[in-house]
């Protein structure tokens, strides 16, 4: 009788323990506050998360509102652009296709495109489909997305002008982000199955996988119901409501709306190698190409982090964390970041959806998420991050009211009408200046309603106003010679692509 009482007490003791260990105190007891706290600091008005833990869904939720007009809470079926996190999903498709025998992932991108060209003569005749998942043909991090990013250009108008996107680095040596990329690869998508990338994407993946609100389209967004309103604080540390992105014509690299409670369908899928409620959805082979890496993105220990190598596959980064490998992606649409992250040694998943495109909130919360369940001693990510943030934020904000300060109605040397006309610039196109008052107003015709008001200051220097804040404040200078204007140079935010354009006068 004792013996029997001790093992049935030694079982139930050793069974509490390990239900304790699966569910870290952090997200059994401090997650509700910890998240609470962060959409405060991060002026967030809304959050969506899912936790999946050894084939169970541990947390689905949303925190906060999805418009700070109604107040209408996020919910676990909320929508969100999940950008870039649309990417494993192409990834994913072709690795199939590949697996079915219709394509091979090193086939000749120009086997499909005859016409498709990249800058140099080499590059062109060598780039294949995988070079284009893997984001090695040596381009800069999100060099061309200006003249993509919402424009009225076609998917194959964008494919034509990645031609003029001059590299900074080697072909298949240098890393460097690129969304036209992704775009080229999942347009081989109906060259080979007669299907578009999106009805492809839907009939294979997402209603396999039972992901029943998401859509692999998003420029409706703005008719759904249940969805989240996006926001900005960047130029103003206001929240301010900006447009739905238009990116269907860059839909393989971004264009999926998705709710926490579907992408927990994708994590479990991909934590059961390929399986969904029990059921064989994808060959294990097909997600193991995905996540094999094709190029090194970083090979330092982070001072911040317990990671030390990392590297890019088929639309998702690995990396080491504490001595587990894990797989992630961030998703950056206007006014939504996003991040999907799985764990398969520890059978981990985790998704966010965020409504404020400027914050690092949603991925201190991934990294505390991560510390939690995989023994990591705790330091507050939130915290660790924010002091930084709102340091970069005030001397953004004083910066441009130095500009602000500057425009006193001063006139420039040459008379305003002298600056009017038409400016191109080889990748994007077009774009007309015209005199309003004292002020010159630009039009750009690759995208359909963006403009910008552009303020004299002086010693040369316009303070530039776009209509869409997502664009942001910045300075632009005219290039003149003998009296004449030659050139402008025209910045845009960072978010959208790093390097000025110059735009040379007709």
């Amino acid at each position: 009788m004792y013996k029997l009482s001790y093992l049935l007490f030694a079982s139930l003791f050793f069974t509490s323990a390990s239900g304790i260990s699966q569910t870290p105190l952090f997200i059994s007891d401090s997650l509700d506050t910890y998240i609470a706290k962060g959409l405060r600091d991060w002026q967030l008005p809304g959050l969506a998360i899912v936790i999946v833990k050894d084939g169970k869904v541990i947390v689905s939720k949303g925190y906060g509102v999805k418009d700070i007009s109604s107040k209408q809470a996020v919910n676990e079926n909320t929508l969100f652009f999940i950008a870039s996190n649309s990417k494993l999903f192409t990834g994913t498709a072709l690795a199939q296709l590949e697996y079915r025998n219709k394509i091979s992932l090193n086939d000749k991108v120009t086997k499909y495109f005859p016409d498709y060209e990249l800058y140099d003569k080499t590059s062109t005749e060598l780039v294949t489909i995988r070079d284009m998942l893997c984001h090695r043909i040596g381009t800069k991090t999100f060099q061309g997305d200006f003249t993509f990013w919402n424009s009225k250009l076609t998917s194959q108008e964008i494919m034509m002008r990645m031609r003029y996107l001059k590299p900074v680095g080697l072909f298949r040596q240098d890393y460097g982000y690129c969304n036209s990329c992704f775009l080229t690869a999942g347009e081989v998508i109906p060259k080979v199955t007669g299907r578009s990338w999106a009805q492809y994407v839907t009939d294979s993946i997402l209603s396999l996988l039972e992901m029943r609100n998401s859509s692999a389209s998003s420029n409706d967004a703005g008719t759904k119901t249940n969805i989240a309103t996006p926001y900005t604080t960047s130029y103003t540390n206001r929240l301010m409501k900006v447009p739905y992105d238009q990116w269907d014509n860059l839909g393989p690299a971004a264009s999926i709306l998705s709710s926490v409670n579907d992408l927990s369908h994708w994590l479990l899928f991909q934590l059961d190698s390929g399986k969904y409620n029990g059921k064989r959805v994808m060959p294990w082979t097909v997600l193991q190409r995905t996540r094999d890496v094709n190029i090194i993105t970083g090979s330092r220990r982070s001072s911040v982090f317990p990671i030390h190598f990392r590297g890019y596959g088929l639309g998702v980064y690995s990396a080491d964390y504490n001595g587990r490998q894990i797989y992630w992606h961030t998703g950056g649409a206007a006014g939504m970041v996003s991040n999907v992250c799985f764990v398969p040694e520890e059978r981990l998943g985790i998704a966010i959806l965020t409504n404020n495109d400027n914050q690092n909130f949603f991925e201190a919360l991934r990294y505390q998420v991560l510390d939690a369940y995989l023994s990591v001693p705790y330091v507050n990510r939130s915290l660790q991050q924010l002091n930084g943030f709102n340091t970069g934020m005030q001397e953004q904000l004083k910066e441009i009211a130095g500009w602000r300060a500057r425009v006193k109605g001063i006139r420039p040397d040459l008379p305003l009408a002298s600056y009017a006309g038409t400016y191109n610039n080889e990748l994007y196109g077009d774009i007309t200046v015209e005199v309003k008052g004292d002020k010159l107003f630009a039009r750009f015709l690759t995208h359909s309603d963006l403009t910008a008001t552009l303020s004299y200051m002086d010693k040369g220097e316009w303070l530039t106003e776009y209509n869409n804040i997502e664009y942001g404040i910045y300075k632009t200078t005219f290039k003149t010679d003998t009296g004449k204007i030659i050139s402008a140079e025209i910045k845009v935010n960072d978010f959208v692509e790093f390097d000025p354009y110059t735009f040379t006068k007709k």
